[in-house]
């Protein structure tokens, strides 16, 4: 172990490149940081894609696993933050094309959850099936569609940014989170029209 190389002064809030060139130098607890300042995150994206708990755990640890292995491949002219979600995204996006099955949501969205605490019960009922609903709708979506709909929508990333992380035009992505709402519209109307067909 190289523990004397720890330098005392990184923390979760140090920068990305100075975890980064600690980490190369040898430095496990600067790797064990970027570990913390990134899984929730790299997690919640990746469950957003692939809908099942352990599949997310399982193709987090393969993206932590695929940054040890090739950080030093890292060109610091990007973010950090852009490369490791590139990497979540590619990742999830691969193993959607090659699980094309029905996936089923156990729970909610984490982090995007209403909060039942003040809600009568049938407000709950209510609310409970607008998000289930909403899942659905997104679970609908192609690949690529949902990815950038839950980069856009839930993470609040820039077109920029999701341009970067899936390494396409900006005007593509933009597109792209169109068609994903134009979609989301036309399953969601097909649902009530169902439902006052009954």
């Amino acid at each position: 172990m190289l523990n004397y190389l720890t330098d005392q002064s990184l923390n979760i809030k140090s920068d990305d490149k100075d975890l980064i060139d600690a980490f190369l130098k040898g430095d496990q607890n600067a790797f064990n940081l970027l570990i913390r300042k990134y899984q929730e995150g790299i997690y919640r994206v990746i469950r957003k894609m692939v809908l099942d708990h352990d599949d997310a755990d399982d193709l987090t640890q393969e993206v932590f696993i695929k940054i040890y292995n090739s950080v030093n491949e890292f060109r610091s002219e990007s973010k950090f933050f852009t490369y490791i979600y590139r990497i979540a995204v590619n990742l999830s996006l691969n193993f959607l094309n090659k699980n094309k099955r029905n996936f089923s949501r156990n729970v909610g969205l984490s982090g995007n959850e209403v909060s039942f605490s003040d809600m009568k019960a049938d407000e709950i009922i209510d609310a409970k099936n607008k998000t289930e609903l909403l899942e659905k709708a997104i679970e609908s979506l192609p690949p690529q569609q949902r990815a950038v709909f839950n980069l856009r929508y839930y993470e609040n990333l820039s077109y920029e940014e999701i341009s970067s992380i899936m390494e396409k035009s900006t005007g593509g992505m933009k597109a792209n989170y169109f068609h994903a709402l134009k979609n989301l519209q036309k399953y969601l109307n097909s649902k009530k029209m169902s439902e006052l067909m009954e």
